[in-house]
């Protein structure tokens, strides 16, 4: 793993929503190991080394999520970063609060984070840590009411769960930033029962 990104919307009006849930994360991986996320006009969002046997850059997008490849295109394509080096860290509306699932490739869901930057790259092959927000109603919920959920604040019940899972998920990233993705995969999926896709 070389580049972590968390995705989420820039300003105060965006940062306690479902959303958001990518930039908390990378966050709280920032504040752990004491990395400074930095403004960067030449990667368009904040960005951070972690060091060790090799760099690891954190990155948390300045454009809004539907631009997100821009930035994670900049940084990855500076430093020649492959699409199997990135870790994705982002809201999953397909999964409930407290749920954490890691994956490589396959769809976006619709996600228009994970839909921009797999356009820029070229492909959808990179690696995705996906927090459950859990769903409006129910899958039949119209867009405009996607839209509104995940661009609100979640209950306090609901952050607990979110947080819950956050923390479990940043228990595997030392396995994840020494390339065992399989063991790390096998963790996480373990320890994140309370509930099921």
């Amino acid at each position: 793993m070389r580049l972590v990104v968390g995705l989420g919307n820039p300003g105060k009006k965006y940062e306690a929503t479902r959303h958001n849930a990518g930039f908390w994360w990378v966050e709280r991986l920032a504040h752990a190991a004491r990395v400074e996320l930095r403004e960067s006009a030449r990667y368009h969002g904040r960005a951070g080394k972690l060091g060790g046997a090799q760099e690891i850059w954190l990155l948390l997008p300045d454009t809004f999520m539907n631009e997100s490849g821009r930035a994670v295109s900049a940084l990855a394509g500076f430093y020649k970063i492959e699409p199997g080096e990135i870790l994705v860290v982002h809201d999953e509306l397909d999964l409930q609060p407290g749920i954490a699932r890691l994956k490589k490739g396959g769809g976006t869901g619709g996600h228009n984070g994970l839909n921009d930057i797999a356009a820029r790259l070229g492909t959808k092959d990179f690696w995705r840590l996906r927090l459950g927000i859990g769903h409006p109603r129910d899958n039949a919920a119209t867009e405009r009411e996607v839209v509104d959920y995940v661009l609100h604040k979640p209950g306090a019940e609901e952050r607990a769960a979110i947080e819950d899972a956050m923390a479990v998920s940043l228990e595997i990233w030392p396995l994840l930033a020494g390339g065992k993705h399989e063991a790390a995969m096998l963790r996480l999926h373990t320890k994140s029962v309370k509930g099921e896709e």
